[in-house]
């Protein structure tokens, strides 16, 4: 294969997979990741406030969720519901399933963010008439999700790769683009090198992202000091 040829096939094939990156990888990690905090945050609080029957809930979840694979669940949900009636399309099922794994692991993170709050915050909160769930809102959870915030952005990152997994139920995002390509060309080193430098490129821009936001927090804390 020439060397014209072969930047000629990076060039093309470049802007062919970067359009399904911006147009279904990232909405669809944009989306499920907002969900699966929704989830993740109710999951903690129940655990955390020992809600008896939801605790257990809760737990059973995060145990389901976290011991079977992801692929094995999008398969059940894309492939195996339909056998019961329901039918859910590609991207929809693939938010889901991403938004309900990825709920389980982050609210185990902040589960722990909340217990690393010391007590001492909540009592403050009582002393001077606060609800549970104002103390909740006001001084617990922005406490505990600056704790949270590094290891919830490494869950995002990871999620960014994740999704390339969504091929598997043809959701037409980045990896499936380049399978097609592979198979129109017959270049699959190039070609597999080449999404992975943009899925590269994906999570070195949130990485920059993270760290930014980070400084930010850490120099508003300091001048509250």
């Amino acid at each position: 294969m020439t060397e014209s040829r072969i930047l000629t096939l990076l060039v093309d094939s470049f802007w062919d997979i970067l359009l399904p990156g911006l147009t279904v990888t990232i909405p669809l990690t944009v989306i499920s990741f907002a969900l699966a905090l929704v989830i993740a945050v109710a999951a903690a609080l129940v655990q955390f406030a020992k809600v008896p029957v939801w605790r257990t809930v809760a737990r059973f979840y995060i145990w389901v969720v976290r011991g079977t694979p992801l692929l094995v669940q999008l398969f059940v949900v894309f492939y195996g519901l339909p056998r019961v009636g329901i039918l859910i399309e590609a991207f929809p099922a693939a938010v889901l399933v991403f938004s309900v794994n990825e709920g389980a692991y982050c609210a185990e993170t902040i589960r722990a963010a909340l217990e690393a709050v010391p007590a001492g915050q909540m009592e403050a909160g009582q002393c001077v008439g606060m609800s549970y769930l104002q103390i909740m809102r006001r001084i617990v959870l922005p406490q505990a999700m600056r704790i949270a915030f590094p290891p919830l952005s490494n869950s995002l990152i990871a999620m960014v790769k994740d999704t390339s997994l969504a091929a598997n139920i043809t959701v037409t995002e980045m990896f499936m683009v380049t399978q097609r390509i592979v198979a129109r060309t017959y270049e699959p080193l190039l070609l597999y090198l080449e999404v992975g430098a943009v899925y590269l490129l994906f999570c070195t821009v949130l990485t920059k992202v993270q760290h930014m936001v980070e400084t930010r927090m850490n120099t508003v804390v300091e001048k509250g000091r």
